[in-house]
């Protein structure tokens, strides 16, 4: 953590090499959260590619290096939203990918698909709201300065998804 906050303050003095180091730690997070938001290959990578291309153009007006991640995991969020607007006009479905979500799962696999695929039916704020949560690790309260609800709206629609995907489950 101490080294990520010297990253940062180097990244802010325009070192490129600091901020693709940083860049690195959080890849896999990033590309976990937007995949599993867009549902999406292609719109995840071109998601976290704009998010970083985003953050990297304005890294010195973060203020505080212990925020890096949440503010930059906030630009991907809000490209994500924007992208999942654009889906709500073309009516897709985004399971082509589904595969590619269980590379990991072994012998689970079958069961990590059905409850991916059931994530998946969940309403584009739904999987928002669970996805910040449990892939990119924000609290209620930030949940909410972001998607500008009340935190404990955040909660309710979070323990409602759940819920609801328990109940197809059984």
């Amino acid at each position: 953590m101490k080294n990520d906050m010297k990253l940062v303050r180097r990244a802010k003095r325009g070192d490129v090499d600091a901020f693709a180091e940083l860049y690195a730690g959080i890849y896999k997070d990033m590309y976990r959260f937007a995949l599993y938001t867009l549902r999406n290959t292609s719109d995840a990578e071109d998601a976290v590619s704009d998010a970083v291309t985003d953050a990297f153009a304005s890294i010195r007006k973060l203020r505080s290096e212990e925020a890096f991640k949440s503010w930059i995991f906030r630009i991907l969020s809000n490209k994500c939203k924007d992208k999942l607007r654009e889906y709500a006009g073309k009516n897709e479905t985004g399971m082509e990918d589904i595969e590619e979500l269980a590379l990991d799962a072994g012998s689970e696999m079958t069961e990590c698909i059905q409850v991916r695929k059931l994530f998946f039916e969940l309403a584009d704020e739904e999987r928002l709201i669970i996805s910040m949560h449990q892939f990119a690790g924000y609290t209620s309260r930030e949940i909410a300065a972001i998607l500008h609800m009340n935190e404990n709206t955040v909660r309710s629609k979070e323990s409602r998804a759940l819920k609801k995907m328990g109940e197809w489950l059984q």
